[in-house]
């Protein structure tokens, strides 16, 4: 049998050159990074997801590879990332790494030497002898994106890229591409990683339709998730793929292609239920959510370091969620997205961002955290595009929030330093000995979720409950029965538990907000505005 850590884990996902400066250069690094373990580890979580962290220009936050293979000298050099990795294994934490395979920068040495025509390299990029006639087809940046084709002097041709220009797509329908993926996929496992997060998959096996080999697109998912277990039968692969759920059968295979895949549709369901303050969205959803194998699972999440998208939302839906948390032009972006983080669309208000954790950690799947988010930072919107959500980690009131001792000015982006969300409100040293502080209460949340195995196992049942504000979870796995209740509007709720608990003991697991009416009828749950309940169902004591 498998290990499926990741079925009970809480994923911590973090930007290296945003959560700590160790030397002063205002740019975070592995050594800060290593000497600040004890938050990650002190909240709960028990994987940590880096984004890219190789060298770079740093056009686009580190997507745009330059070397597969090393550390951007910013942030260290390989010996760092082994010592951070000693590390954090040494605390029980596993690390997870962007695999980032769908294209490269233009300055990397094997784009240079596929435009000069050089005979190993020439067809490892996606070229055309002309324009194509759909080259605004299919733009992932509305707004900042012109084209996916750019003409090439060197070369005299047109090559490809999904994203930004600067990142030309690599051929992957070549053999030797896929062998080199699978060599930096090696190389990672061999230095200590448990897993990949697998940038742009739908992109990545877009092109493999008809290759000489015979590979078919979703088997080469396959492919990399054999060669994963032959070298490391722990590690997994989490897809970075914004599919309809009648995909998912595609992507998860029969426990033989992807181990997770971000539930994007879930995400952008749950953020118009929130702006509606009605359960609706996220209810209908998830009794309709698919069936899939028993090893597979879902990754859920609030934010994360990219804009929220709400592309499969209709105009009408779109729009309910932008009026709620994006209102001002300047807070959206690509025409389909916020790019806001959780405390600011929420208004700072506690009540609230605790009970959407609360809900996000009770849904099926795993759960992924955004830094800082724990603590309820805030945004820079003055920042372009998505850094606006990319901040400086807030660990202290001192100058630059303690993340550098680098002025502000200095950093690698500006901390928020003014209004409620500013480094003196909210910053890591305040809430870490506050009880009631946000922290603090995530902390509890996921205390909650780690000791809950059910919801990582067993498909949810959607609990028929009054009241349009409530969403109400039934998991049941191994003997074990838990139910996760949760207000999302800003007036108190009742739920009538009787028919839920059937004869059975209720013991609480967490609460915020509640109180439980037993009388001679049966037994009322009164939730507070916001307010969330998670009840452990157990068989009555004897002689009761």
């Amino acid at each position: 049998m498998y290990n499926l850590w990741y079925k009970n884990a809480v994923i911590y996902c973090l930007d290296v050159d945003a959560f700590m400066d160790a030397d002063g250069d205002g740019v975070g690094d592995f050594q800060g990074l290593t000497d600040r373990l004890d938050h990650i580890e002190a909240l709960g979580c028990d994987t940590i997801w880096l984004l890219p962290f190789y060298p770079s220009p740093d056009r686009d936050n580190g997507y745009d590879i330059t070397d597969y293979y090393g550390v951007d000298p910013r942030l260290g050099n390989l010996g760092h990332f082994v010592e951070f990795a000693q590390a954090a294994k040494d605390r029980g934490l596993k690390i997870m790494v962007d695999l980032v395979v769908n294209h490269t920068s233009i300055d990397h040495p094997w784009f240079q030497m596929s435009r000069a025509g050089h005979p190993k390299y020439r067809d490892w990029y996606v070229w055309a002898d002309e324009e194509p006639a759909d080259a605004e087809k299919g733009i992932i940046f509305p707004g900042v994106q012109e084209s996916t084709w750019t003409f090439d002097r060197k070369r005299q041709a047109y090559y490809f890229h999904r994203f930004y220009k600067h990142q030309a797509d690599l051929n992957v329908a070549n053999p030797e591409v896929r062998e080199e993926i699978e060599r930096i996929v090696g190389f990672w496992l061999q230095l200590g990683v448990s897993g990949f997060r697998v940038d742009a998959v739908p992109f990545i096996i877009e092109d493999l339709a008809g290759p000489d080999d015979g590979l078919s697109p979703y088997g080469y998912l396959g492919q990399i998730r054999r060669f994963l277990s032959w070298r490391r039968a722990e590690a997994i692969l989490l897809a970075e793929a914004n599919i309809p759920m009648e995909k998912a059968g595609d992507y998860f295979g029969n426990d033989d292609r992807l181990n997770l895949v971000f539930n994007f549709p879930l995400n952008q369901r749950l953020f118009l239920a929130l702006a509606r303050r009605e359960a609706t969205p996220v209810r209908d959803f998830l009794a309709a959510l698919p069936t899939i194998p028993e090893t597979a699972q879902w990754a859920t999440f609030l934010r994360n370091h990219d804009e929220i998208d709400l592309g499969r939302l209709e105009d009408e839906e779109r729009a309910e969620v932008f009026a709620a948390f994006g209102p001002e032009k300047s807070m959206q972006i690509y025409d389909r997205g916020i790019r806001r983080r959780l405390a600011a669309m929420l208004g700072g208000d506690e009540r609230r961002i605790a009970m959407a954790f609360s809900l996000m950690l009770s849904l099926p799947g795993t759960p992924v955290i955004w830094y800082g988010d724990e603590l309820g930072m805030g945004d820079n919107l003055a920042l372009p595009e998505r850094n606006a959500v990319r901040t400086p980690m807030q660990w202290s009131a001192k100058r630059s929030g303690g993340f550098s001792t680098a002025r502000p000015e200095d950093c690698v982006r500006v901390p928020v330093s003014e209004g409620p969300f500013g480094y003196a409100h909210v910053n890591a040293d305040a809430q870490r000995i506050d009880p009631t502080s946000l922290f603090s209460t995530v902390q509890r949340l996921i205390r909650a979720r780690r000791s809950c195995p059910e919801i990582g196992w067993s498909p949810p049942e959607v609990l028929d409950v009054d009241g349009a504000a409530i969403i109400g979870l039934r998991y049941s796995w191994r003997g074990n029965t838990l139910i996760t209740l949760h207000n999302l509007s800003d007036a108190p709720q009742t739920v009538e538990m009787t028919a839920l608990i059937e004869g059975c003991e209720v013991r609480p697991v967490l609460r915020a907000g509640i109180d439980l009416d037993r009388s001679r009828d049966g037994l009322t749950l009164r939730l507070d505005a916001y307010g969330y309940e998670w009840l452990r169902l157990e068989p009555p004591a004897e002689g009761s």
